[in-house]
């Protein structure tokens, strides 16, 4: 009965070490919080667009007041439009969320990161010198995934401060074509580069979360 119930016994899968299943973790939060991260950046672009379309329309007016009225009625101006003010405020509040959100992903993807150097720095700890170190998974050598994080890490960072800038520059913004500069780059996210899905999709395919 023992060899028979052993003979129908299928093989198991191999047990990934502990950093090998912490590497396979990461990938997938590096997968799950690029995918938050955009979608809060197309939230984001539609608040931006409103915030930029109603300044627009308040500069619009503005204008339109500025040639039909007298100087004796420039008291008058400081506000104007009490209604399209408060609307603008609660836009540029929204928008601030937007920011505090993507800024706590990012933080997140600092982290990742880190772990991902703590696993390198126990590597070269535990092989020191020698150079013929087994992969985790397939190919590629932990310090790949490190510099992959930290490629992707670096990109995120500096689109934050650009959207960071967007955020404090847009509501005060008096030119049209500035504001509608704005609008595209926290659109097109021009520091995100193409390559970082690659990036991506190379750490997923390495880790098992992808398959050819």
């Amino acid at each position: 009965m023992e060899a028979k119930a052993l003979g129908v016994a299928t093989p198991r899968k191999p047990v990934l070490s502990v950093s090998a299943r912490k590497i396979k973790d990461n990938a997938a939060d590096w997968h799950n919080l690029i995918l938050k991260w955009e979608s809060l950046s197309d939230a984001g672009f539609a608040t931006a667009n409103n915030i930029a379309n109603l300044k627009i329309s308040l500069l619009s007016k503005d204008k339109i007041e500025l040639e039909s009225s007298s100087p004796a009625s420039d008291k008058n101006e400081e506000k104007p439009y009490p209604e399209c003010n408060k609307e603008l405020e609660m836009l540029c509040e929204e928008l601030q969320a937007t920011l505090d959100g993507l800024t706590k992903i990012q933080g997140k993807m600092e982290k990742l990161t880190s772990t991902t150097k703590g696993i390198c720095d126990l590597e070269n700890y535990h092989y020191g010198e020698e150079s013929q170190r087994p992969p985790l998974f397939h190919t590629w050598p932990t310090a790949h995934f490190y510099a992959v994080s930290r490629r992707l890490l670096d990109m995120y960072r500096k689109e934050l401060l650009l959207k960071r800038t967007i955020v404090e520059e847009l509501a005060h913004s008096s030119d049209h074509d500035l504001a509608l500069s704005y609008l595209s780059m926290w659109l097109h996210q021009p520091y995100v580069e193409n390559a970082s899905q690659l990036l991506l999709e190379g750490m997923l395919l390495e880790t098992g979360h992808r398959t050819l």
